[in-house]
């Protein structure tokens, strides 16, 4: 292979708190009856006000120490402004410009290749900011029908997101992070973090980069090299990716379709695909929004949080 891969990782985890984000609803991700856990709050209706879940912001900060963190002492919400059909507020409350956690790390006993090493000897992935969000309701997609339905019972339970630095450079690392940040969540009793059951959900984006141009991170042939030239390639992303398996698979083939395209003299299309688990390739989805294509700004109806020492 001729290009470098780099991988940044967003990954999302619903918290094992009581009742949701903004409201007194019960938070029950086993509940198979539809729109039973909805009040007035979640469902947006007019007038509503939402109040933060105090247990909710204690286990993100919790997280984060864990993860080596940086506390800020103050942290406030934003609305992500975007139209969809399990989203009912036309909005989401979420986090842009002062997350409870920033600047933290967490070592994975692995190396660039994918090989197991020895605690302590490892890499440190660097974690950009790790903040706290409301999840959207739940759409389905009967078979065969021409319709879809909408359950909002998910939507506002606590969403904690974490988002790594671009220092990922295999899918085996990435997959590593994953499974250790899993264990840690479960550990602190903060989410219980089952992927099959939609509680733990990654996303993964990836860039190549031309090896002639670069020189390669430290590895056991080469311990004194670094990146020299940080500047990334096109990203391209995929979302929703729900087993620690469809992760590694998901980035050795867009490392591998990427590398095509570039070999063909094509540029890469900033987009985000999906993953087809049944025939082992990403799709594409739509192409790729920045932060400004969601309108962020300050939610007026919360008010700044002071965090204690």
């Amino acid at each position: 292979m001729s290009y470098f891969p780099t991988v940044g990782l967003e990954i999302h985890a619903e918290l094992k708190t009581k009742s949701k984000m903004f409201c007194s609803c019960v938070n029950n991700p086993d509940e198979k009856q539809p729109n039973v856990n909805v009040c007035p709050v979640c469902l947006s209706h007019p007038g509503t006000l939402p109040v933060i879940n105090r247990d909710a912001v204690r286990k993100v900060i919790k997280t984060g120490l864990a993860l080596n963190c940086q506390i800020p002492q103050y942290s406030k919400f934003d609305r992500k402004n975007y139209f969809y059909p399990d989203l009912p507020k036309g909005y989401q409350i979420s986090q842009l410009y002062m997350p409870f956690c920033e600047n933290g790390f967490l070592e994975i006993n692995c190396s660039p290749e994918g090989e197991q090493v020895p605690y302590g000897t490892g890499r440190k992935i660097r974690i950009r900011e790790i903040h706290l969000e409301e999840d959207t309701g739940k759409l389905i997609h009967p078979e065969g029908a021409d319709y879809s339905l909408v359950d909002f019972n998910r939507a506002g339970v606590p969403l904690m997101e974490l988002v790594t630095e671009p220092n990922i450079h295999s899918a085996k690392e990435a997959r590593k992070f994953a499974e250790e940040f899993q264990l840690i969540l479960r550990y602190l009793d903060v989410s219980y973090a089952n992927m099959e059951k939609g509680q733990l959900r990654i996303e993964v984006n990836i860039s190549l980069q031309c090896k002639s141009k670069i020189q390669m991170p430290k590895s056991k042939s080469n311990p004194k090299s670094k990146i020299q030239n940080p500047k990334l390639g096109t990203k391209v992303e995929i979302k929703n990716l729900n087993s620690f398996r469809a992760v590694e698979k998901g980035i050795d083939y867009e490392i591998e379709r990427q590398s095509e395209i570039l070999e063909k003299g094509e540029k890469i299309v900033q987009e985000t695909r999906g993953w087809h688990d049944t025939k082992q390739i990403t799709i594409s989805q739509r192409e790729k929004e920045e932060a400004h294509d969601y309108r962020y700004f300050p939610e007026p109806d919360l008010p700044m949080l002071h965090i204690g020492s």
